[in-house]
This record gives structure tokens, sequence and C-alpha cells, in this order.
């Protein structure tokens, strides 16, 4: 790809999800992708802003979207699903309604044309592997196990997610294409507890130990998601679910992004895969070299 992506890091990939910021840096740079972190960017406002100022809820993604127009980024990836939903659907939101757009120029001080695509992760990634991608996986994961994790926010949302909110089926090919096998399972949609991790922390272990029993069920080797916040819950949680008496669960839980790097050839400490608290290292084990 010759045209720039702009890029999102979001509040995450600076901190918590770094493995996928790690990740998602090294995949673009294999598929020979100039990604172009957008400058200023602020806080999309995640789950917090929206149950408290509505106008802080837009005008916090309203800015960014309006900083990247005014950067000439035609396209943003947002790899935090939280980020996408945020970003997206301020979009949505002000194409439906031209006063509210001009609301947001006026708090913000900023125009924007509405003219900037957001892309999720699943889609940047299916982007790569059409545009020769999947011919640089030279290294794939020899029948991996996989439970595909979408959670809430890479499925769901009129006009900001094209697929199926039930029975998604985005991360498919990408997993396919990594040597990985798919297992059919239950919980691919189901809520983590999201951002109330800390806040209400024992229905998050209630779901997320859910979500993990039903994923070893399906006798998964691992769950793969695009979410930071999914990814906290269900692998930084294992330990606490644990201890309070439930699992006990030991399933690693990769990003898409590393799955797709692993099978590149790319080295799983590249990748952030030893950043994890349950150990995802396990997972790079499952590479084989593609003869020729």
């Amino acid at each position: 790809m010759t045209t720039p992506i702009g890029y999102y890091p979001g509040c995450s990939l600076h901190g918590t999800g770094r493995e996928l910021d790690q990740s998602i840096r090294a995949l673009a740079e294999v598929a020979g992708v100039d990604l172009r972190e957008i400058k200023d960017w602020n806080c999309c406002g995640a789950t917090a802003a929206h149950s408290l100022n509505h106008d802080l809820a837009v005008a916090l993604p309203y800015r960014t979207l309006a900083l990247a127009e005014d950067q000439g980024l035609a396209e943003v990836l947002a790899p935090c699903a939280a980020c996408f939903s945020r970003l997206k659907g301020t979009a949505v939101r002000l194409a439906r309604d031209p006063k509210l757009a001009q609301k947001m120029t006026e708090i913000t001080e900023r125009p924007y044309r509405g003219t900037v695509r957001i892309l999720s992760i699943i889609e940047f990634i299916n982007r790569l592997l059409d545009a020769g991608l999947e011919a640089k996986l030279t290294h794939p994961l020899g029948g991996l196990k996989v439970a595909p994790y979408y959670g809430c926010l890479l499925a769901r949302g009129e006009d900001i997610v094209d697929d199926d909110p039930e029975q998604p089926s985005g991360m498919e090919r990408a997993l396919v294409a990594a040597g990985c096998e798919v297992v059919p399972w239950n919980f691919a949609v189901e809520c983590c507890g999201g951002g109330l991790s800390m806040s209400k922390t024992e229905a998050v272990l209630d779901l997320s130990d859910a979500i993990l029993s039903d994923a070893e069920d399906a006798q998964a080797d691992a769950i793969v998601t695009g979410c930071p916040m999914c990814h906290s819950n269900l692998d930084m949680r294992q330990r606490t679910i644990n201890a309070a008496g439930r699992g006990p669960h030991d399933l690693p839980v990769v990003y898409l992004s590393e799955i797709l790097g692993l099978a590149a050839g790319i080295e799983p400490e590249r990748l952030g895969l030893d950043r994890h608290f349950v150990d995802a290292m396990r997972v790079a084990e499952r590479m084989t070299e593609r003869s020729a």
C-alpha cells in the first residue's frame, strides 16, 4: 500500500495494550504499510464520557477526526475496539445530523467535512491480506485451535460494524490464512464486563469465567481478540478467577495482529507475546516454516 493510513492508538495502546500496538506496527512493516500516527490526538472518551456528557462524548472523537482530515489522512486505523466504536459512531452521527456537526465545529473550533473512513483492526488486517500479506504468511500456526472473540464492539452497531451481530465472521479469513483451526463456540459476542473491571470486579469475574469456560469446552488452544479491554479481562483476570475457586483456567488470550504476525515469521517478543499474564509464548511453538 503506497497511500498512508492514519493511526489512532488511543490511550490503551500506549499503556495496558502495548502488545497490540507492537504487533500492529510490526505487521504493518512486513506488509509495507505506511502507518502515520495522528498528530496531537486526544482520548476518544471510551466508555466513560458518553455516560457523563453527550456533547463531550461526541466532541472528543470529533476533534481527532478533524485533525486526521486536516493532516490529509483519508483512512484511520483505530485498533482498540472501544476507540473504533467511538470514532466510527461519531462519524455516523455527524453524517445523520448536520446540526450536531455544526455544534461540534463550534465547540472544538475545528471544521470537519466528514471525509475520514475509520477502520477496525479486523478490516485493516483483511485489507492487508487483499494487498498481498497472505503470500507473506510463511510460518503457519500448524492447526492451532482458536476461538475468535469479538465481544460487544467488534460485532455490533448499526452502520458501524458490517458483520452479523450474532454470528460475526470477520476474523475467520485471517485466522485460517494464518494456519489456525477456528472452533465453533457459543460466547463469541458475549460481554466480558468491559470497563467495569475495577468498579464491578465480581461481575467481570463471572462473565470472563463463563467465556473462558466455553472456549475450553470447545477445546480451543487460545482465544483471539482485537479489544484491549477484553484482553485485559480475559488474560489478566485468570489468576483472580482461579483464586476465587472458579476454573481453573490457563488459556492464552492473544490479539489477532499477534497471530498474523507469528504467521508472517515475526519474532514473538517483537509482537509482545512475552508481555501477557497467561503464558502466550507457547502459541509461538506452533509456528512451522512453509515449504517452498
